[in-house]
This record gives structure tokens, sequence and C-alpha cells, in this order.
């Protein structure tokens, strides 16, 4: 029978185990490290392996675990879709360098993204025109490296859960931007590792902590792999992204100075495909809606908005809207998962 991930199936699974069963609870995550680490090895020997890496808690972990079974084997590869965060390619290349002297090769493909993304709304599109661009130069990339066997990825349960099949055996498309279950035809001379497959995001980050991985990597946010892609509602450009950068870099700093950050699962701002008019000095404007979003979570499968006090998020927007050219309304979602999922598209 299934037991859902909840506080009240987790309940039930633990009292079937401990009181049923008769199992113990003296597992730990150094263990998971050990069987890792030995598995790695005998599946990989002395092959190369790449990985595509973004600088979130997902991948780092997984190019960590790798960098300890196959050291100098690993090559990653971090493509700046122009969809990323404020000074994200500097920081994630200084933070995993400094601290675990990587391979990194960093691509800029921004162009090359947002062309292709010129015009398209749908989200489902921008999805999988953003997954086919990455591919497509994390291929090219991958070409200049010899005798690449193997290709790593950061899938985490709950991505092989949201991008599996009902009991039905109807296929629900609800993270259609992970490569669960397998690779692309023009990926499918490589083998796939995934490593975190069965693990949540929680235990994602214990297995980090476990490797040495620095608690400013750890806890931060989640990201997702289409990045601004799916914050950015409706057609994505440049100036949006670039609007949208300005606006969640103030909603994340003031977060952690209100020492707010750090009990928050995910946090972010969100532009809405619409208008609104507002009023700057004298004049009218007709600028764009932010939208703010906090939430908190165990594992990602589902979530409860955060309450942060109504002070601090009127301290925000009047710095959004004071400080970010383009915005002249800011709103804050409530609405946990489900039925809505944590990003907006």
């Amino acid at each position: 029978p299934e037991v859902s991930h909840t506080p009240d199936g987790i309940k039930i699974l633990d009292t079937f185990l401990t009181k049923v069963a008769g199992c113990k609870k003296d597992w730990q995550m150094g263990s998971f490290v050990d069987e890792q680490t030995n598995e790695i090895k005998a599946a990989i020997g002395h092959k190369k392996v790449v990985l595509g890496l973004s600088g979130g808690v997902d991948s780092t972990v997984v190019a960590t675990l790798l960098n300890k079974a196959i050291g100098k084997q690993l090559y990653c590869i971090f493509v700046d879709n122009g969809l990323l965060r404020s000074n994200e390619v500097e920081e994630v290349e200084k933070s995993l360098k400094d601290n675990f002297d990587l391979q990194i090769r960093i691509i800029d493909a921004s162009e090359s993204f947002l062309s292709e993304l010129k015009n398209v709304t749908d989200p489902e599109e921008k999805r999988k025109i953003i997954g086919r661009v990455f591919i497509e130069t994390f291929q090219k990339a991958i070409k200049e490296i010899d005798d690449v066997e193997y290709l790593a990825q950061g899938t985490i349960y709950p991505d092989v859960i949201e991008s599996a099949a009902t009991s039905t055996g109807k296929k629900v498309t609800i993270k259609s931007h992970h490569n669960v279950g397998g690779l692309p035809e023009d990926m499918g001379n490589l083998k796939l590792i995934e490593p975190l497959k069965l693990l949540f995001k929680d235990e994602v980050r214990r297995l980090g902590k476990e490797l040495g991985v620095p608690n400013s990597i750890l806890n931060r946010h989640p990201f997702p792999g289409p990045g601004l892609g799916i914050r950015v509602i409706g057609e994505v450009t440049k100036e949006k992204c670039d609007i949208f950068r300005k606006a969640d870099y103030i909603f994340i700093n003031a977060l952690k100075k209100h020492n707010l950050y750090s009990q928050i699962w995910q946090a972010y701002a969100a532009l809405l495909p619409v208008k609104t008019v507002g009023v700057m000095g004298d004049a009218r404007t007709y600028q764009h809606i932010c939208v703010l979003r906090a939430v908190t979570s165990v594992d990602g499968m589902t979530a409860d908005y955060v309450d942060i006090p109504h002070e601090i998020l009127g301290s925000i927007a009047r710095q959004i809207v004071n400080e970010v050219h383009g915005i002249n309304r800011v709103v804050y979602d409530i609405t946990s998962k489900p039925p809505a999922t944590i990003e907006m598209e």
C-alpha cells in the first residue's frame, strides 16, 4: 500500500519498521557516503565523467561526492544561460574552486537562450526550449573533452516522483525540465549517473554537510533548472530578467537582514505578464507587477507560505518600487502547495 510522505504517513512507516519489523535507527549519512563512493569507483573505474553544474545544492553535492570518489576524472560544465540570479556565475566559480578545487568550464550562452525564447509564452514550451538549448550547448562542450563516457546529474527523489507516471499509467508532466529516466537520443552514448535520486532535499543537505560543503552553499534556497525562464511569467526578455534580478536581490537580502532567510525553504520574486497603472512623483506609470513568494517545506513535495511580518513586506515593497525601474506594484503570494506549485510556471 502507498503511504504518503506526510507527518502521518511517516509516523505509520516509523511504527511499522521499528515496532513490527524490529528495525533499528542506526543508519547514518556517513554510510551513504561510503556506499556511494565505492559504487561510483567500481562503476566508473578510470573513465571520465561530465556534470552540468548549476551552483545549486543538488549539483554541488553531486560534484563534491564525485570529486571524493574519482577526483580529476570529473569535468564540471557551467552554462550561463542568461537566466541566472544576480552574480550567480562569479559566486559559483569562486566558491567551488576555492573549496573543492573542481575543474569548471564556464560557457556564456545567454544570447542563444534568450534568442530562442523570443515571443514564447507557454511555460512548457519555455522549459522544453531551455532544456534543448542547454543540451545542445552542453553536448558541444562535451565534444571538446576526449573519451567521456558518463554523465552525472543532480536528480533527487521529488524530481523522480514529479516526472513519473501515475498509478493509472498516464504521464504527468509536472517537471518536464528534469531529465529523469534516461538521456536524450543525441546523448544516448553516455551512461547516466544519478547518485542522489533516492534522497529528499533535506537529506541532500545532510549529505553535503557530511562531505564538508560550506553552509553558505547548503543553505541556499532551491533554484529551478529553467531559472528565470519560469520566474519571468510570459515572454522572457533580457530587460525583464534584469528587472527580476534587481527585485529578487532586494528581497533575498532583506530576508537575510531580518534573519528570515534560514527559516525559509524557498523565496524569490517573479514578474507577471501584465502591467498596472501607478504614480511616481507627479507622473502616472504603467509598469510590471512583482510577486514575492516564500514557502516552508521539508522535502519540496508540500509547502506552506511564510507569514512574513507586514512591516517587513512593506519595507521590501517600498525598496523594490523605489529602486527597480520597471516595477510599480508588489504583491505577496499566500498560496500553499498543493494546490499551487512552489514555482509559478
